[in-house]
């Protein structure tokens, strides 16, 4: 994809002359895919004043005229959902095979779409006093998003549709690491007929970021990833009192009791932990709670089943397994591992190396499994971000809650049982935003998903994403 340099989207402008511009590297092969130029504090500001003119003429727009614009955004997004697949994998080389988030963007669209004309505020009384008193929901009007490299067009589908549906313009900062995507998102707002400046689209780094972040014309802020950053982000709004949403990491712990299909559990914790997207993902199962008595027999089907998964080239639609997003993150999830070993965190049963042979050059680390692992230990409680699995023994329900609870995270929890009322006892007690029964994290539009503890605050998805993309006015009218 090397060529002319990968641009920002503001307004209708791709703006390719920046300060400084980041060279894309793809995972896979370790050589340069694109340059990417980065937006700057004067990119930034243009931007919000792009999105400032485009919010005024959409709010000005009928709700059954924004409600149909956006089915049309839905719309051009289907029939470009295999360029935007391969451009994910050009991202971030994700196997073609889980590159499904453009398929997340379209459901998100079209359900918020839906919302466009259904936000309806109330009529309540008032003490003493026959005045009506009204309660409306009205957009913020520039909402700042910013995306991990990992999923740009899952967070355009689960933050910028609510925002648009609610009546904002939106500011999207993709990482410098995975653009390409969510750029042409962008490009696809602008053939679907939205106002030039509803959606801009600003890759950059933490000096982008950061003046996103600070802007005044900035009312809101819809952030992302790791909880360093979301610190400094949060400081950083605290200078305008911006609020924040904050959807962060996770340490999730996957809970298999003895009365659970093994098969299954195997198949989606094998894929919920180090498989999908090599681990790199908020979602990850990294730790596998498994019940003493079925615990050897379940340790070896997820081995066979982790072992069975093919590794190579993501564009390969049978390959399963692909590389980390970078050299950095290469070194940083082996020299977690080789803690681990050094100060006996657990057994490790597979993997803990770099791939070799033909993919030596890509950024592959072997899917990795760790037995027996203490869950005071930084492996068990430090997200890794990356393909590395922690198996630990329990022997009751009760253990097994004390246990998935004993984090600093709560974003996500897996339970695998057959007992429907321990299905029900155990998610209730679970500290966790979502629950995820007999199933893996599949996120639709329709339920609110964020975290709890350290993974986070705020919700997308539901009636709840939505709420979070509006204020509430209250208007009361005197009857004398």
């Amino acid at each position: 994809m090397t060529g002319a340099p990968v641009g920002l989207l503001i307004g209708g402008d791709r703006i390719t002359s920046t300060a400084d511009t980041h060279e894309h590297i793809f995972p896979a092969t370790g050589l340069p895919n694109a340059r990417v130029a980065l937006a700057g504090a004067a990119d930034v500001d243009r931007a919000v004043g792009a999105a400032r003119e485009a919010q005024r003429e959409w709010a000005a727009q009928t709700v059954d005229v924004r409600r149909d614009r956006l089915i049309g955004l839905a719309d051009v997004v289907h029939d470009h959902l295999d360029e935007l697949a391969v451009l994910n994998v050009h991202d971030y080389a994700v196997p073609v095979a889980y590159a499904g988030t453009a398929h997340m963007l379209e459901a998100f669209l079209r359900h918020f779409a839906g919302y466009a004309d259904k936000v309806g505020g109330s009529s309540t009384p008032v003490s003493g006093s026959f005045d009506v008193n009204l309660v409306e929901r009205e957009p913020y009007g520039v909402v700042g998003v910013i995306a991990p490299w990992n999923g740009s067009l899952a967070v355009a589908g689960s933050c910028v549709a609510p925002a648009l549906a609610a009546g904002n313009a939106v500011v999207f900062k993709p990482s410098e690491l995975a653009p390409l995507a969510a750029l042409r998102f962008g490009e696809l707002c602008l053939d679907a007929g939205l106002p030039p400046g509803l959606v801009n689209i600003l890759p950059a780094g933490a000096e982008g970021g950061d003046a996103l972040v600070r802007h005044p014309g900035v009312r809101k802020v819809h952030f992302t990833g790791g909880g360093t950053t979301a610190r400094a982000v949060i400081r950083a709004a605290a200078d305008n009192l911006t609020p924040v949403v904050a959807e962060l990491g996770g340490k999730s712990a996957n809970i298999v009791f003895d009365d659970a299909d093994l098969d299954q559990a195997a198949m989606l914790s094998a894929h919920q932990g180090p498989l999908m997207q090599s681990g790199q993902s908020c979602a990850c199962a990294s730790r596998l709670l498994v019940h003493a008595s079925v615990y050897d027999t379940f340790v070896e089907k997820f081995l066979a089943v982790v072992s069975s998964a093919t590794v190579g080239d993501p564009f390969d639609p049978t390959v399963r397994f692909g590389p980390v997003i970078s050299e950095g993150s290469l070194t940083r999830i082996l020299d977690t591992v080789d803690t681990a070993v050094r100060t006996g965190a657990g057994e490790l049963l597979t993997g803990g190396k770099r791939v070799g042979g033909e993919l030596a050059q890509g950024f592959y680390v072997e899917p990795t499994v760790f037995a027996d692992v203490d869950n005071s230990s930084p492996l068990a409680q430090t997200e890794t971000f990356g393909p590395v699995v922690s198996i630990i023994r329990f022997t009751d329900d009760d253990e097994a809650v004390r246990t998935a609870n004993d984090t600093a995270y709560g974003l996500n929890a897996f339970i695998h049982t057959r007992n429907l009322q321990r299905a029900h006892r155990v998610a209730r007690a679970l500290e966790s935003g979502s629950v995820w029964i007999n199933s893996t994290s599949r996120i639709s539009p329709q339920g609110p998903y964020g975290g709890y503890k350290q993974s986070g605050f705020g919700r997308t998805g539901g009636w709840e994403g939505l709420q979070e993309f509006l204020q509430t006015k209250n208007i009361r009218i005197g009857l004398g």
